[in-house]
């Protein structure tokens, strides 16, 4: 499998995004209050948790896009990582009905703030990137936080271009002294010097292995410790 090649792809990514946000929507409209506080798949996380990270995040980005269309950087989050982390444990335990409508109006906004953009390569402050990049940010969020909520879908529905672009973001996970070698049957995924380390498996599971989450078919090699979240 070659590198990811993100340039010049916004175009083809962002319907992606639109509908990703339209299965979170989907998923959603299933949530009653006491699914809302059960756990997610992500540790010491409720779904209330990822929802309002997501709708938060919306926001977030939402801005980044409007200062930047107006010649202006800023932070994500006013205030940082504690900030933003406070902000969630604040709106986890909202009613299932104000947790879907909030997540739907920051989506949705921050799509209408995609359709505003002139020049994707505007600067933004959030990984010191670009307003393409942001579209690339929101498909990770999307795609990966839906699945966390553990309800539907999972990872199996993840598409060939999107664990192709999770994976080349997910390059500096590779482990220091580590050649890894992602084998899929079909493709290769290499990355890393050092000690050759073959995994194999579907792209899908190799892709949520990569991202720190469980595979829904065992990988087949020895599975290292990966390095933080980039």
């Amino acid at each position: 499998m070659l590198p990811y090649d993100v340039a010049s792809r916004v175009g083809i990514v962002k319907p992606e995004v639109i509908a990703a946000a339209g299965r979170l929507d989907g998923v959603l409209a299933e949530l009653d209050d006491t699914a809302a506080r059960a756990p997610s798949g992500l540790p010491g996380w409720s779904r209330g948790h990822v929802v309002t990270h997501l709708a938060n995040f919306s926001e977030a980005m939402t801005r980044q896009v409007d200062e930047a269309l107006a010649g202006r950087l800023v932070e994500m989050y006013d205030g940082g990582r504690p900030a933003r982390d406070a902000a969630i444990e604040a709106g986890a335990g909202r009613p299932a009905e104000e947790l879907r409508q909030h997540v739907s109006r920051a989506t949705t906004g921050l799509i209408a703030a995609w359709e505003r953009v002139d020049d994707w390569t505007r600067p933004v402050r959030h990984r010191d990137s670009t307003l393409g990049a942001t579209v690339y940010a929101g498909w990770r969020e999307l795609e990966v936080h839906t699945v966390d909520l553990a309800m539907a879908p999972t990872s199996d529905e993840w598409s060939e271009e999107f664990c192709l672009h999770l994976l080349d973001f997910l390059r500096p996970r590779t482990p220091d002294g580590l050649h890894l070698i992602l084998d899929t049957g079909e493709n290769r995924w290499e990355n890393g010097s050092g000690e050759p380390r073959v995994l194999s498996g579907r792209l899908t599971d190799l892709t949520a292995w990569m991202a720190g989450r469980q595979p829904r078919e065992p990988l087949t090699g020895d599975l290292p410790e990966l390095a933080p979240w980039p």
